[in-house]
């Protein structure tokens, strides 16, 4: 492989010019349900590209409209990648990039190929979407494409080729695989998905060497560059529409007969309308009398209200509203107040809010809404912040097995602060910052 000696600098250039959209248009989508995804959740597509481009790639990496272009033009080239799209009619959070490793036809396998730059950069990709869309019901899975380089010879003279890779993983998959502590639990989750090489269907094994899906597929054969002009594809479509030509992957036409998704039909969307609330909330009446009485010494529940079930972001949640007193040291900007709040209290709550629901609930999560108040502060002078905390049933497990951080269970919900969402940075907050 070719290493690149200023992948510092790349990182630091990347980084000062996160100013620079890499997220495409709403306008560009044709698609009208795929539009309004991306104008609805534009700030959060806009965090993905800042966190996929935070991370230290080993050879240089760039978000892009295409894919197969070398690095100087890439350089000058449309980076914007991050859309809403669909792989066999589901809707997906799809990214298209290039990545400038050049691998050795001779001393690597198509396998290991696929699996260094799955490792190396589909990963991180993966990493930077799914906590902020895991909760999504409308989002069915994550498709990754990434252009790699090989180094071959042909006739005895050195040639550098593209190689594309694509990986599909459903929902359910990837938040396995990004929260999976050893190997054997991200195999598992990437074989619910599907991967493609060239648009060759592979099975990537992250340990050694297993039985190939496409094994009956020819060996490498550097002497030919075509098969990559068919790999572009393995999302379905959306062209910019200025006739440029540019687009996001390949042509409709490249797009193999790829098998159906492994997972089930997706779900029905969530019923939240006032009679299913109402439902639920006469369902686990009795239990929630219970939860107030036994965890309200730890929670300090308001008194004017119960816990009810609330319709947010196409899901249902239980919120429980609380009081949070912090002492006079913890006071700060409103960012401080409530990384606090969530350190030194509702993050306690969590593990005793979920023993009362050991069996599959039917909604989606908990909300802690709480009232923080400062110790010492005159009613003139209050501080006093109203923070709610959204968590999705999936990040509040990950939490409670010790499996994720607090500040990944953050990550994965959605935290107000006075009716606004803010982006929170437990330790950023705590000491100071935003």
């Amino acid at each position: 492989m070719r290493k690149n000696s200023v992948v510092g600098l790349a990182v630091v250039l990347l980084l000062a010019g996160a100013s620079l959209a890499q997220v495409l248009s709403p306008a560009e989508i044709k698609d009208t349900d795929l539009r309004a995804l991306q104008q609805q959740y534009m700030d959060d597509l806009k965090q993905v590209g800042q966190d996929i481009l935070a991370n230290q790639f080993e050879y240089p990496f760039y978000l892009s409209r295409k894919l197969d272009l070398d690095e100087a033009q890439q350089a000058r080239a449309d980076q914007r990648s991050i859309r809403f799209d669909r792989f066999n009619s589901q809707i997906v959070l799809a990214v298209t990039g290039n990545y400038y490793a050049s691998y050795s036809a001779d001393k690597m396998s198509k396998d290991q190929r696929a699996r260094e730059t799955l490792l190396k950069v589909v990963m991180p990709v993966l990493k930077a979407e799914v906590p902020r869309f895991q909760s999504n019901h409308q989002i069915r899975g994550y498709a990754v494409e990434i252009s790699h380089h090989i180094m071959g010879k042909v006739m005895g003279v050195s040639m550098e080729r593209p190689e594309n890779l694509m990986v599909y993983l459903p929902q359910a998959a990837a938040i396995r695989l990004v929260a999976a502590k050893d190997d054997a639990t991200q195999q598992a989750a990437l074989l619910q998905g599907q991967v493609f090489l060239n648009a060759q269907p592979i099975t990537i094994w992250l340990n050694g060497e297993g039985p190939q899906l496409a094994g009956n597929a020819p060996a490498d054969d550097t002497s030919s560059a075509s098969q990559t002009q068919a790999s572009k594809a393995g999302v379905e479509i959306v062209h910019s529409g200025d006739g440029s030509g540019a687009e996001v992957a390949g042509t409709a036409s490249a797009v193999p007969s790829f098998p159906k998704p492994k997972e089930p039909p997706p779900a029905p969307p969530r019923d939240t309308s006032s009679q299913a609330l109402a439902g639920l909330q006469a369902a686990n009446q009795e239990l929630i009398g219970q939860i107030v009485k036994e965890l309200d010494a730890q929670a300090h529940f308001v008194t004017y209200t119960t816990p009810s079930f609330v319709a947010f972001r196409q899901g249902i949640y239980l919120e429980l509203s609380i009081n949070t007193n912090l002492p006079e040291s913890a006071g700060g900007s409103r960012y401080k107040l409530a990384a606090v709040a969530f350190d030194d209290h509702v993050a306690h709550l969590v593990r005793p809010a979920l023993a009362y629901f050991k069996d599959e609930p039917k909604f989606d999560g908990i909300g802690f809404s709480t009232t923080v108040h400062v110790a010492g502060k005159s009613a003139a002078a209050s501080t006093s912040q109203a923070v709610e905390f959204f968590f999705p049933f999936s990040a509040l497990h990950c939490y409670e097995k010790y499996d994720c951080t607090g500040q990944q269970l953050i990550d994965a919900g959605t935290v107000l602060v006075n009716g606004e969402r803010v982006g929170l940075d437990l330790q950023v907050a705590e000491a100071g910052g935003r």
